[in-house]
Order: structure tokens, then sequence, then C-alpha cells
């Protein structure tokens, strides 16, 4: 370790954007802390941890209690527009068939 300090990588991507911040919390800080450290609940008021948005480190589900470790990559989610066994079922039902990627085969 660095000593009282480690570096953590927070990201929140949007459709055509990612932001990507790197910031220095204290030792023993949680997920939720980094991300308040990181600007991006200011920078986009959409964002409400726990309600609309999901947390992870590196695509791995976390709690906002969760304890950092040096160099973890904290992810804020954006919530699904659409559920994909939804979108299957119905396209299954128009008679569609899938192909890799989610398009419809030719």
């Amino acid at each position: 370790m660095s000593g009282e300090f480690i570096e953590i990588e927070v990201i929140y991507a949007l459709p055509h954007h990612q932001d990507v911040i790197m910031v220095k919390v204290p030792e023993g800080a949680t997920v939720r802390e980094a991300v308040e450290a990181s600007g991006l609940l200011l920078k986009y008021p959409e964002i409400e941890l726990g309600e609309r948005n999901k947390l992870g480190i590196y695509a791995k589900p976390a709690r906002a209690d969760t304890v950092l470790r040096e160099f973890d990559r904290v992810e804020i989610y954006r919530p699904l527009i659409a559920d994909p066994k939804a979108v299957r079922k119905q396209r299954a039902e128009e008679g569609k068939v899938m192909k890799r990627g989610g398009g419809a085969a030719q």
C-alpha cells in the first residue's frame, strides 16, 4: 500500500462518452466515499446510488459500503432501458430469429 491514501478509478459511462476520474481516498474508504470524492454526483445529478444506479468493482456488483483496495476500479451503472429477457421473448413471439449481436437474421 502507498500509506494513508489509496488511488481509485471511478467510471461513469454514457452512450457516447465515458468519464474516468482518478481519486485518492483514505485507506478504508468505501465505494460510496470514492464516488462522492470523484465529483460525478455533482456533474450528473441523475445518478442515484442504490436507488436507480447500481455499483460495481471491475464489473462485479458491489455495495456502497464495500471497502476499497488500492487501484480498484469503481463503476457506476446506468439502469437498463429494456429487460433483455422481455425483448427476446417479444422477438420470438413476432417470429424473428436472432443472430449473434441481437439483430434479425437474414
